[in-house]
């Protein structure tokens, strides 16, 4: 009887640990990431043969511990700011489920296997992985609650993980991962503004600034459509055949352009009813886009 109860008891503690794992590490968001990393390795390889399992295996578990220990790092520094706030204050480290300084151990071990695993790539990929684990937590975490400018910042290290898996293929980053780079930054504005939009109100709590002009108006609403734009044109160059080893065939280009006009008629019915809901609808558009434009890249490289 003891016996089953040990067993039991110890399940439901790895159970306990697991969940805990998942939430400081954002594992939604970082199985998300890792998506982009492998979309953006499986557009810098010559052809289906010559996908390398082994460096699949490593952007997957590198690249999910580098946003892992980013969240985490970011969930220590916010905790007390996170407890504030409806949407953040059950977090693990927030609530108090688990101390500061076990959250530091586990965020450091997160780093250095990223770092480790991604140098066993190439030193290129685990330099770019360094410099997103830098920016995000010691230039991005600080400026939220500063100035809206935090979001500019934000969106280097939030763009980095699509040419990364390009830069893993091969070792350089040129002008197509560069333009990559492009495609995922200018995703970030108008994805983020949204959500700063309806949480507005809880963002205000923690005291963070994420809108362009700090309020939920017209000029922010404008600002989305511009970036969208922006967006639209950098998803479009590769059909140009501008952009060296990364092209896109018209047909696949008409594919994102119709992705790209559906995600701007998200910001436009923003810019129009500002309301949370169409805020809402937005983000939830911008998730959809980023995935969808990624799929269309490979399957237009595979069928070509």
């Amino acid at each position: 009887m003891k016996a089953a109860l040990n067993i039991s008891s110890e399940k439901s503690t790895s159970v306990s640990v697991l969940k805990e794992f998942k939430e400081m590490t954002k594992m939604g968001l970082a199985l998300s990431v890792v998506f982009s990393t492998i979309a953006g390795y499986l557009l810098a390889v010559p052809d289906l043969k010559s996908i390398d399992l082994g460096i699949l295996v490593a952007l997957a578990i590198g690249g999910y511990c580098m946003v892992g220990a980013s969240n985490v790092y970011n969930q220590i520094i916010e905790r007390e700011l996170d407890a504030k706030m409806k949407r953040t204050m059950n977090r693990p480290i927030a609530s108090g489920r688990v101390k500061p300084s076990a959250a530091f151990v586990l965020a450091t071990v997160l780093t250095v296997l990223g770092i480790g695993i991604l140098y066993a790539v190439n030193p290129k990929t685990a330099m770019f992985g360094a410099i997103s684990i830098f920016l995000y937590t010691s230039v991005y975490t600080p400026l939220k609650t500063i100035t809206p400018l935090s979001v500019f910042v934000g969106a280097f290290p939030g763009a980095i993980p699509f040419m990364l898996g390009w830069v893993a293929a091969t070792n350089n980053f040129g002008i197509e991962a560069g333009t990559l780079f492009m495609i995922q930054f200018f995703w970030q504005f108008p994805h983020f503004w949204a959500i700063g939009w309806f949480l507005y109100d809880d963002y205000k709590k923690g005291g963070f600034s994420m809108l362009p002009t700090g309020k939920r108006d017209t000029k922010t609403a404008t600002q989305t459509i511009l970036y969208t734009v922006w967006l639209i044109i950098a998803s479009l160059v590769p059909v140009t055949g501008m952009t060296g080893r990364l092209y896109l065939t018209p047909i696949s280009g008409v594919l994102v352009l119709l992705a790209g006009l559906w995600m701007l008629s998200a910001t436009i019915k923003l810019y129009k009813r500002r309301t949370d809901k169409a805020a809402r609808s937005l983000m939830l558009v911008s998730v959809t886009y980023i995935s969808l434009i990624q799929i269309i890249y490979i399957l237009d490289k595979i069928l070509r």
